[in-house]
C-alpha cells in the first residue's frame, strides 16, 4: 500500500482550527499594518517637520514611537509566529508547500524585517541624538523595509488563495507563484488599510496631547481624520479591485454570505466616514477615550469578519490550489513533482494511505464503524468545518441534517458532492465505500 505524508491530526472542538488562526491573525493584522503604515506616516512627518523646522512633532513621533513599539512590535512579534505555530499545527503540509516554494522569499522578508525593528528603535531612542537631516534619511529607509516586508509577505499569502496561473503548475518557479493575479490588488488593499490604521492610531495619541498643547493637539487630530480618510477610500477602491480576481470557489463562497458583507462594510464605511470627518472638522470633539474605542471597533467589526472571510474563501485550498485543507494534495505540480493524491484515495481510501490510523481502525467492523467514521470525518472535514452540530464555525452535522437524515441519505450527499467534486467549494476526495459508509454512519449518530 502506498502510503501520502499526512501528519497527525490537529483538531480543535467547535471552532476548527481556521478560525483559531483567524482570531490569531485578526490580532497579528491589526499591530503589524498599524506598524507599515505609520512606517509611510513617520516619512511624511519626518520631512515635513525637517522641511518647516517643526521640531514639535517630533514630540508626536517619540510618542507615537513609544506606543508603536508595545502594540506592533510586542504585540505582533508574538501573534506573527504564532499565527505560522497555529498554522503548522493546523496545516502542516500548505506550510510545507509554502517553505518549498518560498524559501528565499522568506529569507528576504526576514532581512527586512530585522532592519525594521532595529530601525523603529533608531528612530525613537536616536531622534535626539542624531541631527535632523540623518532623522530624516532613517525614516525613509524604515519606511522602504517596512513596505518590502509587506510586498513579501503579501506574494506569499496570496499564492495560498492561488497563483492565478497555470504557468506554476508546469515550472514550480517561484516568480510564477509569487505574481499572482490577485498579489497586487490584494497588496494595495492592504496598504489602504494600513494607512487608514496609522491614522486611527494617531488620533490616540493626538488627543491625548490637549492638555500640554491644544493647538498641536487639534491640528494633529486633524491631519489624522485626512490620513484615515485617504486610507479608507484607497481600502474601498483596491477592494473592488481585489474581488475581481478571485477564483471561483471564492467567488461561490463570498456569494453565499454577499449580502451580510455588503451590509457589514456599509455600516462600517458609514461609522467611520462620520468619525473621520469629525476628526476633520471638529477636532475638539474627538477624546482618547473615543479614539481608543474606535480602533477596537475597526478591529472586532472590521478585521475579525475580514479574517474569517479570506481563511473561508480560500476553501477547499490552503495553498495554491494544489494542496486542499485536509493535508490531501488535490492537484499535480510537474514543476515540483508532486503527484495528485486523489486517485491513491480512491483506490484504497484513507485508512490504508494515513501512516496515523491506529492498526486496529484500518479494517472497518460492525464494533469500530462509528470510530472508523469519527477519525475519517475529522481527518477529511474538520479543517474546514465543526463536527459539533451546534460548532461555532460552519458546523457540518446541521448543514448535512438540512439535506439528509438518515444513514444512505448522508451517504449519497457525501458521495455525489465531495466524491465527485460537483462543488466548486468543495474537495474532490473519492474513497472506497465502505469508509463512506463508515462517515454516514457517525455523521447520522451525531444528528440524532
Amino acid at each position: 500500500m502506498e502510503m501520502i505524508g499526512f501528519y497527525p491530526l490537529f483538531y480543535v472542538p467547535n471552532y476548527g482550527s481556521a478560525w483559531l488562526m483567524g482570531l490569531t491573525g485578526a490580532i497579528h493584522i491589526m499591530a503589524s499594518h498599524t506598524s507599515v503604515g505609520a512606517a509611510l506616516l513617520f516619512a511624511f512627518l519626518a520631512r515635513k517637520a525637517y522641511k518647516e523646522d517643526r521640531p514639535e512633532l517630533y514630540d508626536y513621533m517619540k510618542r507615537y514611537g513609544m506606543f508603536l513599539l508595545i502594540f506592533s512590535y510586542v504585540i505582533g512579534s508574538i501573534t506573527g509566529p504564532g499565527i505560522w505555530y497555529t498554522a503548522t499545527a493546523a496545516s502542516p503540509r500548505g506550510i510545507s508547500a509554502l517553505i518549498h516554494n518560498f524559501v528565499w522569499v522568506w529569507a528576504t522578508e526576514w532581512v527586512f524585517f530585522v532592519y525594521e525593528v532595529i530601525g523603529v528603535f533608531a528612530l525613537i531612542y536616536f531622534m535626539d541624538k542624531v541631527d535632523r537631516k540623518t532623522h530624516l534619511k532613517l525614516t525613509y529607509t524604515f519606511a522602504i523595509a517596512s513596505v518590502g516586508t509587506l510586498a513579501l509577505i503579501v506574494g506569499i499569502i496570496s499564492f495560498m488563495m492561488w497563483p492565478g496561473n497555470n504557468a506554476f503548475y508546469t515550472t514550480g518557479s517561484a516568480s510564477d507563484a509569487f505574481f499572482g493575479v490577485n498579489t497586487f490588488p490584494h497588496m494595495f488593499l492592504r496598504i489602504g488599510f494600513m494607512i487608514m490604521m496609522s491614522g486611527i492610531i494617531g488620533m490616540i495619541i493626538s488627543s491625548s496631547m490637549k492638555k500640554e498643547n491644544r493647538e498641536l493637539s487639534l491640528e494633529l487630530t486633524r491631519k489624522m481624520g485626512w490620513v484615515s480618510m485617504l486610507g479608507g477610500f484607497l481600502s474601498v477602491f483596491f477592494f473592488m479591485w481585489y474581488i475581481g480576481t478571485l477564483p471561483e470557489n471564492a467567488n461561490a463562497l463570498l456569494g453565499m454570505a454577499k449580502d451580510s458583507i455588503i451590509l457589514n462594510r456599509i455600516i462600517l464605511a458609514i461609522l467611520f466616514s462620520i468619525y473621520f470627518f469629525v476628526a476633520i472638522f471638529k477636532p475638539q470633539w474627538v477624546t482618547r477615550t473615543l479614539a481608543i474605542v474606535m480602533m477596537f471597533v475597526i478591529g472586532i467589526v472590521g478585521v475579525w469578519p475580514g479574517e474569517k472571510l479570506r481563511e473561508t474563501m480560500r476553501k477547499p485550498w490552503v495553498a495554491g490550489q494544489y494542496v486542499y485543507s485536509n493535508q490531501i494534495v488535490g492537484k499535480a505540480v510537474p514543476g515540483k513533482g508532486i503527484k495528485d493524491e486523489v486517485p491513491i484515495l480512491a483506490k484504497q481510501g484513507i485508512l490504508k494511505s494515513n501512516p496515523w490510523i491506529p492498526e486496529r481502525l484500518r479494517t472497518i467492523t460492525p464494533e469500530n464503524k462509528l470510530e472508523v467514521g469519527k477519525l475519517l470525518t475529522r481527518i477529511a472535514c474538520s479543517n474546514c468545518h465543526s463536527l459539533e452540530k451546534y460548532g461555532s464555525y460552519r458546523p457540518m452535522i446541521g448543514l448535512v441534517g438540512k439535506i439528509a437524515q438518515d444513514e444512505a441519505g448522508i451517504k449519497n450527499y457525501i458521495k455525489n458532492v465531495i466524491g465527485t467534486g460537483s462543488s466548486p467549494y468543495m474537495p474532490k476526495i473519492a474513497l472506497p465505500d465502505n469508509e463512506y459508509d463508515a462517515m454516514a454512519a457517525y455523521i447520522a449518530s451525531q444528528a440524532k
